[in-house]
């Protein structure tokens, strides 16, 4: 799928994912540089990192990777994206693909869920993997990196699909909770997605509307620690959201931590439990189907009391709501990239400005200009409901899928 062009040149590890899934969709290779050359101890990929580009390379077929000495520069030439069974045919849809990702990770397997979940639509074959091993974080990490939980990857992204007619065989199973473990790496946790609808061109998206909050769905999850936690988280978010609206539901989930062999001098089959802690993930659905999302979760080095984490994801939701738009920031590179690849039509989705003028949504926009997508166009919300929203018209670029004849 790659062309004789010449690569395209990044800088930076900043949007790394995002740029290797531009490039993977529109079957033009990059080349990054500059990625962390000033790093004392840590210089080039992290481990999260390079257990993406493993991922990718299991996903696709004909993907030519090249990594520097010091691992601070990057070329990727795509190849075609085959599924969780390369090589063995449509046929083999049964074909499970088991990811193993390294105990030095820090980021939320969301990290990894939400750009592959881009791909699965584009795909010859349908997805199906289990994300295992010791680094595998199922619930939110801390601000550093802000990545979301897998309750708020299932409840408020992947619903987004169906929007483009994409919505058959989709499910996201958590096999084993975890948390951060010490100094915020790994967790052991286990978690399974099936992706198994795949389309010629996303439908043409025109989400004009928010609507108003109608309901408050929510997960609050303790790994390897008392279930008081989730009974007092629920009731510290529900104080301050009570106020708000009157349809919340919030499920309780309590499960026992992972056990990970840690040997030592004395005892060579030693066990310990890894990815213990809890948190709290919140929806907000709206009458005209957007989503708003929030998350929060106790630190790996501990201290912070569950009241404190239930009221933190509380206000989180009630910030995502206030934004405005039809899409929170979670969602938007979802949204955009979707947008960017369907039909030759002019999509349009309203945002709330402090949404569009997210530092990530930006370099998006320019990035996707880099791969030769048309400009956005972007004029204020004329109704008076409106005030402080922005509509933004994408043209989509007919890439589609070129493994796929019919819709």
């Amino acid at each position: 799928m790659s062309t004789s062009q010449p690569p395209l040149r990044f800088s930076s590890h900043k949007n790394l994912t995002s740029r290797l899934i531009l490039s993977t969709l529109l079957g033009r290779a990059i080349r990054i540089d500059q990625i962390r050359p000033d790093s004392p101890t840590n210089p080039g990929l992290a481990p999260h990192e390079i257990s993406f580009l493993r991922l990718l390379e299991a996903v696709t077929n004909g993907s030519h990777i090249e990594i520097s000495y010091t691992g601070t520069v990057l070329l990727y030439k795509p190849g075609l994206i085959t599924g969780s069974a390369p090589g063995a045919g449509v046929e083999a849809v049964s074909g499970v693909l088991r990811h193993e990702i390294p105990a030095a990770n820090t980021r939320g397997i969301s990290y990894f869920l939400g750009p592959i979940c881009l791909l699965a639509p584009f795909s010859k074959a349908k997805f199906n993997i289990i994300f295992s091993g010791p680094g595998v974080i199922t619930s939110s990490t801390p601000e550093t990196w802000g990545d979301m939980s897998v309750d708020s990857v299932r409840t408020a992204i992947l619903p987004l699909y169906a929007k483009f007619g994409i919505e058959r065989d989709i499910e996201l199973r958590i096999l084993k909770r975890s948390n951060p473990g010490p100094r915020g790496m790994g967790g052991a946790g286990e978690v399974q997605l099936v992706f198994g609808h795949q389309v010629r061109l996303p439908k043409t998206l025109h989400m004009m509307n928010p609507g108003r909050v109608k309901r408050i769905r929510g997960v609050a999850y303790s790994t390897g620690v008392s279930g008081q936690n989730n009974a007092r988280m629920i009731e510290a978010a529900r104080g301050v959201l009570n106020q708000f609206a009157g349809d919340i539901y919030i499920f309780s989930d309590v499960s026992s931590a992972s056990l990970v062999s840690m040997p030592t001098k004395d005892n060579p089959t030693a066990k310990k439990k890894v990815g213990l802690g809890f948190g709290l993930s919140l929806v907000a659905e709206t009458s005209s189907g957007c989503f708003y999302s929030a998350d929060s979760a106790s630190p790996p080095e501990g201290g912070k009391p569950p009241e404190d984490v239930g009221r933190m994801c509380a206000f989180q939701l009630l910030e995502s709501v206030e934004r405005g738009g039809c899409v929170s920031v979670e969602a938007v590179e979802t949204i955009v990239t979707l947008m960017s690849m369907g039909s030759e039509d002019v999509g349009r989705v309203q945002l709330g400005q402090q949404v569009l003028a997210n530092e990530h949504t930006v370099q998006l926009a320019r990035d996707l200009n880099a791969f030769g997508a048309a400009g956005w166009g972007i004029r204020d919300v004329d109704n008076e409901k409106g005030a402080g929203q922005l509509l933004v018209t994408i043209v989509g670029r007919g890439v589609g899928n070129v493994g796929r004849k019919i819709g």
